[in-house]
C-alpha cells in the first residue's frame, strides 16, 4: 500500500508498506550507516548521517547531488518511542541559496518568509506476517509553506526515498 495526501491543516502524509519486521525498519531509520544507504531521492547520495536518536538528541544529514551540491538538514529528536514512533524537527536553513530562492518563488505573492522548521512524525505499524507500515506526517507552520514544498517535488522526493528504503530492506 502506498498513500500520500495533503491535509487541510497544512500537513503532508505519506505511507508505505514494507515486507520487513518493524524492528528492522526502525533500525533502518535510527542507525546512521543504515540510513545513509537509502535516505533521499535517487539523484542524491547521503555522505553524512550523524544521528543521536534520543529525546533532545541532534541529527545532521547531508544529501549530495550528482553535481556535488550539498543539501544539509539538521534537527532535534522530540520523541523516540522504540520501535513505534519517531518525531523530529527538520531545519533546511543550510540548503544552498538557489534552493531557498526556488522555495520563495513557489510561495504565494506577498508571502516572503523562510521555510521555518518542520515537525516530522514517523510511525511504524506492525501489519502481521513480518510486514510494517511506515507513515510520515510532516507538519508545517502554514499551508502555503507545505504547498511550496510540494511544488518543489517533496512528494516525489519522499516517494523515491521510501522506494529506496524498500530496496534496502529487501537486501536483508
Amino acid at each position: 500500500m502506498v498513500t500520500n495526501k495533503a491535509t487541510s491543516t497544512g500537513d503532508f502524509v505519506i505511507s508505505r508498506d514494507f515486507d520487513a519486521p518493524r524492528e528492522l525498519v526502525w533500525h533502518a531509520w535510527t542507525e546512521s550507516k543504515a540510513l545513509a544507504q537509502w535516505w533521499g531521492p535517487r539523484c542524491m547520495t547521503t555522505p553524512v548521517s550523524d544521528l543521536d536518536v534520543r529525546p533532545g538528541g541532534k541529527y545532521r544529514i547531508v544529501m549530495r547531488s550528482a553535481e556535488n551540491v550539498d543539501f544539509p538538514m539538521t534537527g532535534l529528536y522530540v520523541e523516540v518511542l522504540k520501535p513505534e514512533r519517531l518525531s523530529y524537527t527538520v531545519d533546511c536553513a543550510e540548503h544552498p541559496p538557489a534552493w531557498h530562492a526556488k522555495f520563495r518563488e513557489n510561495l504565494p505573492p506577498g508571502l516572503e518568509r523562510p521555510m521555518g522548521r518542520i515537525l516530522n512524525t514517523v510511525t511504524f505499524d506492525e501489519l502481521g506476517g513480518g510486514k510494517t507500515r511506515v507513515t510520515v506526517r510532516m507538519s508545517f507552520d502554514e499551508v502555503a509553506i507545505r504547498d511550496a514544498m510540494l511544488k518543489m517535488g517533496m512528494n516525489q522526493g519522499w516517494g523515491e526515498s521510501l522506494d529506496r528504503l524498500g530496496e534496502f530492506m529487501a537486501q536483508g
